[in-house]
């Protein structure tokens, strides 16, 4: 038998050594759920550059993100540490907000600065923008920034168009707050966005910076945080109506044809075997949108909850050559991919408390994880509260329970708003291999296999609380209209007048 920690020193070896390091894509989507994708069981979703990814690459059935809702997970993926740490609590970013991914904390995009990565964002960043873009990307590591800096719903979409020829976007956001700007590194270059021509310029910049870092032989990082299918949906001319999902789908094939020309981009240049592509989602989908909203299949709740439907997503790792195609259903996180991409580009860990663990061996050898447990935080987190779950290995334990408006209009009654914070003593213990849905609530009693696995989970929920420091809040530093992106900045009235 061969030896497989013999085997992966050898290809770390050969990649250490290699004039040509691995090239790093991170796909994220925005709101889609566990059971969103065709390779992850939909009937009508038409993504035909995802599945060609699922069927290639290592499709993970037990990967999690950090947090429910969108500002704490992405600022969680991009530092491997949980967003208390760093301060991106409670709820979300907003336009005004004064705070923002702290510039103290290490993103991936300055681990690999150091070693000659050229480095570029394109699409929804939603960690800060603050006084004078100071949050923006390009403080963060990255060379290249196009996109818009927070949620596409915080503006007034109501008169925007979101489907040709006219259609315009189904809803009213944020009314109160500026037009949504495109803004190339730190200048606004379109205020409101033409969501009909996106795509079409987030996959131009994509794949055009592939092809100058291609050309210039240097390794590069590629963050593409999708848009979709984030409410407003919305989706370009050659998605808009092509799906059998209604405006869901075609958002969600507006995203897969991105990610299929960044991947022809990939072959066209000969660097597809030197690149690990990686895919996910930021939380769970949105209920509340119903058919406009996503799906988390199988599992409990959405968007806003600690149930698994609100923080286990769709993942597939994709690498021809180095990751054979298959299913893992290893423990794995978004935490989990600043220390994997660090181990394989040869660069030094920042140093920090990580909360992430490096993939490399479930990647490269289908090997076990070395995550021995998953945290589950709600949007508010404390300090007093703690955790709200916890799971290890197959089980997970629900100290508290609360619904949340983003996952209301569903049967379920534990995923509504109105379903209020529930403190659990004993906590609900769930087998998620046998009930995925967290249906069934084990009973313990008279179970003394089950109350030792519950009295190991609370000693890793005491061991892991006493090691958390809470970050300053960036959210509580509150909020400043005056800070709000304006390609007019002298105009009058504002928000108004914030046009371009």
């Amino acid at each position: 038998m061969v030896n497989t920690s013999l085997l992966l020193a050898i290809i770390l070896t050969a990649w250490t050594c290699s004039a040509s390091p691995p090239n790093f894509v991170l796909l994220f989507a925005d709101d889609l759920g566990f059971g969103d994708l065709g390779s992850y069981g939909h009937p009508s979703s038409l993504t035909p550059n995802l599945d060609r990814l699922a069927a290639g690459g290592l499709r993970f059935t037990d990967f999690y993100c950090s947090s429910p809702v969108c500002s704490p997970s992405r600022a969680s993926l991009l530092t491997g540490r949980y967003q208390t740490r760093s301060g991106i609590y409670p709820g979300v970013l907003y336009p005004s907000s004064i705070g923002g991914l702290p510039l103290s904390e290490t993103t991936i995009a300055e681990v690999l600065k150091p070693l000659g990565y050229a480095t570029a964002a394109v699409g929804k960043w939603h960690l800060g923008f603050g006084s004078k873009g100071m949050y923006l990307p390009t403080n963060q590591g990255f060379d290249q920034y196009l996109g818009i800096p927070y949620s596409h719903d915080m503006g007034p979409c109501h008169n925007l168009t979101c489907f040709p020829p006219d259609i315009k976007c189904f809803g009213m956001c944020d009314f109160s707050s500026v037009a949504i700007p495109l803004m190339y590194n730190k200048v606004i270059i379109q205020q409101p966005v033409n969501f009909l021509d996106l795509e079409r310029d987030y996959s131009d910049f994509a794949t055009n910076f592939i092809t100058t870092s291609a050309k210039k032989k240097q390794p590069f990082f590629l963050y593409y945080p999708s848009h979709h299918t984030h409410y407003p949906l919305y989706a370009g001319p050659d998605a808009a109506g092509k799906s059998l999902r209604g405006p869901f789908g075609d958002a969600l094939l507006d995203l897969d044809n991105t990610i299929g020309k960044i991947m022809t981009t990939l072959e066209k240049t000969g660097l597809i075997n030197n690149t690990l592509v990686l895919f996910t989602s930021d939380n769970g989908p949105e209920l509340m949108r119903m058919s406009r909203g996503g799906n988390a299949g199988l599992l409990k709740c959405g968007k806003g909850t600690t149930y698994e439907g609100g923080m286990r997503e769709p993942a597939i790792a994709f690498w021809p050559g180095t990751i054979s195609p298959g299913v893992t259903h290893e423990l794995a996180s978004t935490l989990d991919v600043l220390p994997t991409i660090t181990h394989l580009a040869g660069a030094k860990l920042p140093k920090v408390i990580l909360d992430g663990v490096d993939m490399t061996e479930i990647l490269v050898n289908r090997g076990k994880s070395k995550r021995e447990a998953m945290i589950f935080y709600p949007t508010n987190p404390s300090e007093k509260s703690g955790l709200f779950a916890l799971r290890l290995g197959k089980y997970k334990a629900h100290f508290y329970t609360r619904g949340a408006s983003h996952s209301g209009t569903t049967p379920d009654q534990d995923c509504s708003v109105f379903a209020g914070l529930r403190a659990h003593d004993p906590p609900l213990v769930f087998d998620l291999e046998a009930d995925p849905s967290e249906h069934y609530p084990l009973s313990l009693e008279g179970k003394p296999d089950l109350q030792a696995v519950l009295e190991r989970i609370k000693k890793v929920k005491e061991q892991f609380e006493a090691s958390m420091v809470f970050g300053e809040s960036q959210m509580s530093k509150g909020r400043d209209p005056s800070l709000e992106p304006c390609c007019n900045p002298d105009c009058s009235p504002k928000p108004a007048c914030c046009h371009c």
